[in-house]
Parts: structure tokens; C-alpha cells; sequence
């Protein structure tokens, strides 16, 4: 079967009404699964009071044009800052190497978007090998992990940031990397929309996996979170179609546009979009998830903190909250039925049996098995009580119920 037509047969079936099984990994969810964005933590937004495992210093003011605006001219300031508070609070560190800065560029004068010149025509690729030489012996032991480029397959970047001219840098970045620090994991170059999955196929069939620890995909949707399943399960198709299925699968950047997404109600239908989100994730084989952003630049994603950057929308609390659900606990399933009730079986890290359950776009009745022995319900608000019926009512936030015994 080809890609387009397996592609096509996927997004059917999903985009369907139909029942959908996933099978989730067999490891236990992580802290780093939980991963973000934040933007002026070096300057004016003060550390998020929720929890998250790892970092993503994309649109944190470390890109290489910012770094190094002139050859051997090096601004340090502000990343030996956020490696200083990634250590300070524990968190992974995700340094993205991408953007050319128009001394280092060989088309100094294309217009590719507000960010500076973007493009991937370096004119000496020694330039290209200096920065990530400097960058990894400066923080060796402290940035742990680097991925090549940002959304390469974006319009204003396809005509230069091919998969031939990626498998280029990103072999130069991955042996300039290992040389200096074999531990150090390298994520492949990171395409988003549906034209990346056909992006990521021919980079994979140039032989991309071989510079690549992880593989790196942005799963924005412009719908609710079960449509990232849409990009996601192709995603896993390619790789397995390229031999690089035993390869992390890593949602670099992901979270909804609003000007793409359309009206969404922050209060009552955002927080259900990001638990979801990261709960379908980790069903579907994604084994981190870096939500953009907490201080959103232009406030045009659904947010974390409001204007002021400090106070906590109820989608950063649902953020949270879902965090105590999920990590420590393994999944046992997750599995949508015709009538669009999702069900997701976890093992906590108690080892009681819990189960996650929302319907993703309509209100409806679920009969509560009397075997699952349910005491407890959890709601993405923090609000717990006991529990005990046979039925229970289901809409887009999602609820916990757990038991009084291990899985049965």
C-alpha cells in the first residue's frame, strides 16, 4: 500500500464514527512527557507555579542569528540563564538549532518571515559546525538534547529547507554533536501540518534516521485533540515503513492557534483540549509533548497565564491536574466506542485501577461497569468525592474514576 493511500485510509478511519482502539506504551508516564514553551523566563515571566518535566527554548531568544549575530561574536546572557534555570528547577533542556543569521547566509536578502532571514542556504557550512560545536562544549553535561530546524515544510521555508538540504545540516549537526558528547540525543528536523508527513517520508527515505536519535513532529490540529490522531498514526506508519519505528516519537511543539482553530471557549472547552491532548498522546505513542506556550508571544494561542503572563488560566490548572492522573501510571488501553465515549484504563502507581473517560463532542450517558468497583471521582478542576452508581454523565472534560483494587 502507498503512503498516500495507507495515509488516506487512516485519516478515514479516525475521522470516522466508528470505534477506535490504540495501544499505549507499556512504560509509565513520565515527568518529562510534560513538556513547554516559555518565552521571557530569562527577563519578565515569573517560573510557572504548575509542574512540567522538560523545556523547549524555541522562542526563548536563543536561536543562532541571536546567539551569534556576528561570526565569533557570541551573546551568552541570556541562554546561560535558562540552562541556569532549567537546573535550578529540574527540568530537561530542548535547545532547537535553526534560523541563519544573514551574515551566514548565502541569500542574506530572502524574505522568509519575521524571525530574520530562516532559511536553510548556509553559505560555509563551517559556520554551521562552529555554532553547534560552541554551543554543545559550553553546555555539555547541561543540554541534553538539540533538534535540527523548526517546521522546515512550512510555505516560507519549503523552497530552501528541502529534505535533501536537512539531511545535510542535520548530518553535520549529528556528528558535530556526537564528537563532542555521545550522550547527547539529537531530534530529527520537525515538520507540522498534513504535508509533513510526506515531508518526513522523503526525509526518511534520504536516510534522514540515521542522524536522528528521536523522531520530531509538531502535531497542531485545527480541530479538537482527537484529530491529532490524523497526523500522529501516520506519523508512526513512516516510520515504520523506514525501519526507525524503535525511535522515540516526540511532539516537539503543539497546542491550538486560535486564529486557525475558530472560536473556542476558554473556560469551558480549552481545558478538556489539553488534557486530552496530552492523554492522547501518550495512547498514540508520543513519548513527549512540549505545549506552546505559556506566555504565548501575540496571545494568539490558547493560553496557560493571561496577559499579564503570571495569572494561571483554568486550561494551565487542567494542565496540572492531569499531570496527577497520568504520571507514575501506566495505560492499559484507550479506546473511543461509536458513540464517541472515550475510555482510557490506567494501573496508578499505587496500582489501583483507574479509568479516564469524556465524550469529545457531545453530552451523553455511560454505564459504569460494576466490575471496575469504583469509589472515587476526580474532575480537571481538582474537585474529588466518592462515587458509587451505575451511570455516570459524560461531556468534553474529562473525569477520573477510580477503584478500590488493582485492574481487574
Amino acid at each position: 500500500m502507498g503512503l498516500t493511500v495507507l495515509c488516506a485510509s487512516l485519516l478515514m478511519m479516525i475521522a470516522a464514527s466508528g470505534p477506535i482502539h490504540l495501544d499505549p506504551p507499556h512504560s509509565a508516564v513520565s515527568r518529562e512527557f510534560f513538556g513547554l514553551h516559555i518565552h521571557r523566563a530569562f527577563r519578565t515571566t515569573p517560573w510557572p507555579p504548575v509542574p512540567f518535566g522538560s523545556w523547549r527554548l524555541w522562542g526563548a531568544y536563543v536561536r543562532w542569528p541571536q546567539v551569534e549575530p556576528e561570526r565569533n561574536q557570541w551573546q551568552w546572557d541570556i541562554l546561560d540563564r535558562e540552562v541556569e534555570l532549567g537546573e535550578k528547577h529540574h527540568v530537561d533542556l530542548l535547545l532547537p538549532l535553526g534560523d541563519t543569521p544573514a551574515w551566514a547566509s548565502s541569500a542574506p536578502d530572502r524574505d522568509s518571515g519575521s524571525n530574520g532571514p530562516s532559511q536553510c542556504d548556509i553559505a560555509d557550512l563551517e559556520d554551521w559546525r562552529t555554532v553547534i560545536r560552541t554551543e554543545a562544549t559550553r553546555y555539555k553535561g547541561r543540554i541534553r538534547y538539540y533538534e535540527i530546524w523548526n517546521e522546515p515544510n512550512l510555505p516560507r521555508l519549503s523552497q530552501t529547507c528541502s529534505p535533501e538540504k536537512l539531511l545535510i545540516l542535520a548530518r553535520e549537526a549529528y556528528t558535530t554533536l556526537k564528537q563532542v558528547d555521545p550522550n547527547i540525543q539529537v531530534i530529527s528536523p520537525s515538520p507540522v501540518n498534513p504535508n509533513g508527513v510526506d515531508w518526513l517520508d522523503r526525509y526518511l527515505s534520504l536516510g534522514g534516521g540515521k542522524y536522528a536519535d528521536i523522531i520530531g513532529y509538531h502535531f497542531y490540529v485545527t480541530t479538537r485533540p482527537e484529530s491529532m490522531l490524523d497526523l500522529i498514526l501516520p506519523t508512526k506508519e513512516v516510520m515504520r515503513k523506514h525501519g526507525v519505528d524503535d525511535k522515540p516519537l516526540w511532539n516537539t511543539e503543539a497546542g491550538w492557534i486560535k486564529r486557525l482553530t475558530g472560536r473556542i471557549d476558554l473556560v469551558q472547552q480549552a481545558p478538556g483540549w489539553a488534557a486530552r491532548a496530552y492523554i492522547l498522546n501518550w495512547a498514540a505513542g508520543v513519548q513527549r509533548f512540549y505545549w506552546y506556550a505559556w506566555d504565548d508571544d501575540g496571545g494568539d494561542s490558547v493560553p496557560f497565564t493571561e496577559e499579564d503572563e503570571t495569572t494561571v488560566t483554568s486550561s494551565a490548572h487542567a494542565y496540572a491536574e492531569i499531570q496527577k492522573w497520568l504520571i507514575g501510571a501506566t495505560m492499559q488501553s484507550c479506546e473511543r466506542d461509536a458513540g464517541g465515549n472515550w475510555v482510557s484504563q490506567l494501573t496508578l502507581e499505587s496500582g489501583r485501577s483507574a479509568w479516564i473517560l469524556w465524550n469529545e463532542d457531545q453530552s451523553s450517558k455511560f454505564d459504569v461497569p460494576k466490575a471496575w468497583h469504583v469509589e472515587r471521582i476526580s474532575k480537571l478542576s481538582g474537585e474529588q468525592s466518592s462515587w458509587s452508581g451505575s451511570q455516570i454523565d459524560l461531556n468534553e472534560l474529562p473525569i477520573m474514576l477510580e477503584g478500590t483494587s488493582a485492574h481487574p
